[in-house]
């Protein structure tokens, strides 16, 4: 069971009486609620207070066993389909606005912001279950002032979330002055001692139930609380000894569970984080020659014939680049990592066939001709869902070599956020049977005898390409660009084609792309 489930159980328990024994020698919670009434009197016909409208709220059960509800001069007027559980005898049911002296609400319109002064709260500050003023805003003392003409918070009051986090209450308990927005509702009881039972009730299901009722908004508007709504809150009152008994014994029993669900926390975090923090190890392993056992009399792979690049580790130790008829130029700077000795480091351009961006097409309506974007590339895979299409009168212009092949690395080489992001083209997800990518994708197409499109997709898409992607780019801080300079110029390091397929076996498991290729 979750830690928000246990909670709500363990309240539910509590609200209904089935947390601690009930004492015969309690006051029963009528005689309570006799004096609230009083009090409540008291302050109407003092002025202080407004009498509700249809007059006060009297629940009660009669002879027949049904309950009933009388509001001033009215008739009762039976309420069983209200009444969601039994409770013991020696409690009572009431509205939550017969236990209340003052229902309102933050000001409603934004004050003057000052650097200092006196702190002004919202939801965000309370919506944790405490004072969270890590983000504060202040008013002027003569604002604070004026706002207080309004309500003035103090000590014992009820903070209750009703405008976006809704439900969520909290016991004024502070040593300094604030005034509040109109997000916050506060409630102030006729008998401040009832305060934690108030709350306890609506954190628990009763109140979330309460909550879903009446709450308004959704959609394009934020969902709030009507102040009008909550005196009707309807809440099983328990004798006062025994509200002490179910605070003690919700105080023990939900530290415990609070530590329940820091550790749950933990363990989510955990597993949220884990899969791509397992995927990169994998990833790196891979490309590091330690995700499979190496086969020693597996040949080193040749340079390509008439290949533009050949690099080699010198009986020096340090890696050497020749080109053509050049001399060698040392790239120890360039190398990011040591290999097995069977493997080599090449350049991608010396053992690929293809790398080409794409170019920008004269889209059309008609979906024909599908055109590759950044968009269809995703780490989840490749898709034409988003693609856009090119006008049938233009295909023409598109050289063979430029349609998309099985196999092909689509490569994303501009943007923020996107680049550098890869997919491998796959027709089966095609049904147009025909596909070329625009001028922001870099198509790679593999020299397949001597390196598996797979295991070049899993060294582009681990940390050790992706994690200084924008570093190798050019461009702004609003549009970062591989070139495709950069692209052919990229080290990879190459395991022999045998243990290739090795890795990518090992890889399918941790890379969705993989096990459809």
């Amino acid at each position: 069971m979750k830690a928000k489930d246990l909670r709500n159980s363990i309240l539910q328990l509590a609200v209904q009486g089935k947390l601690v024994p009930q004492d015969p020698n309690d006051e029963p919670a009528s005689a309570l609620l006799d004096r609230i009434r009083a009090e409540r009197a008291k302050l109407i016909k003092e002025k202080k207070i407004r009498a509700p409208k249809g007059g006060e709220s009297v629940i009660y059960r009669a002879s027949d066993g049904s309950h009933y509800e009388k509001r001033g001069k009215g008739e009762p007027v039976c309420i069983d389909d209200e009444i969601p559980f039994d409770i013991p005898e020696s409690w009572a049911w009431a509205r939550l606005g017969s236990i209340l002296e003052l229902v309102s609400d933050g000001t409603h319109k934004t004050p003057e912001y000052k650097n200092s002064g006196v702190l002004f709260l919202s939801v965000q500050n309370v919506s944790r279950g405490y004072f969270d003023l890590s983000k504060v805003k202040y008013v002027s003392q003569e604002t604070h002032d004026e706002l207080c003409k309004r309500v003035k918070p103090r000590n014992r009051d009820i903070l209750l979330c009703r405008i976006g986090t809704l439900g969520k209450p909290i016991i004024v308990d502070v040593d300094f002055e604030f005034s509040i927005f109109v997000s916050l509702g506060l409630l102030r009881l006729i008998d401040e001692r009832l305060a934690e039972w108030v709350v306890a009730c609506i954190d628990a299901p009763i109140g979330f139930q309460w909550i879903q009722r009446v709450k308004v908004g959704g959609g394009t508007h934020t969902f709030k609380i009507n102040l009008g709504d909550i005196p009707g809150f309807l809440i099983p009152i328990p004798p006062y000894e025994e509200q002490l008994r179910i605070r003690e014994k919700l105080s023990v029993i939900l530290e415990h569970v609070n530590h329940y669900e820091e550790l749950e926390d933990s363990r989510e975090r955990l597993d949220a984080e884990l899969p791509d923090k397992l995927r990169k190890s994998i990833l790196q392993m891979a490309v590091r020659g330690k995700l499979v056992e190496q086969d020693i009399k597996e040949k080193k792979i040749k340079a390509p014939k008439g290949g533009e690049s050949v690099i080699y580790r010198a009986s020096d130790g340090g890696y050497y680049e020749k080109r053509g008829k050049g001399e060698p130029v040392c790239i120890d700077d360039e190398i990011p990592f040591d290999i097995p000795d069977s493997w080599e480091w090449a350049r991608l351009e010396s053992v690929t066939t293809y790398i080409q961006r794409g170019k920008s097409p004269k889209y059309s309506p008609i979906k024909k001709y599908p055109v590759v974007a950044q968009k269809c590339n995703q780490w989840s895979g490749f898709s034409l869902e988003l693609a856009k299409f090119i006008d049938p009168s233009s295909v023409s212009s598109y050289a063979e070599e430029r349609v998309l092949q099985d196999g092909d690395l689509l490569w994303n080489s501009t943007g923020l956020g996107t680049l550098g992001r890869m997919a491998i083209y796959d027709s089966s997800v095609n049904e147009y049977g025909w596909a070329v990518a625009d001028s922001h994708v870099t198509v790679i197409r593999t020299l397949t005898d001597w390196l598996d499109f797979r295991y070049a997709f899993s060294y582009f898409a681990g940390p050790s390409v992706q994690s200084v992607i924008e570093d190798q780019a050019s461009g702004s801080t609003k549009q970062k660009e591989l070139s495709q300079d950069s692209v052919r110029s990229y080290l990879i390091p190459i395991p022999p084609r045998c243990e290739q397929a090795r890795i990518v076996e090992v890889l399918k498991k941790v890379l969705p792309q993989l096990t459809n290729q």
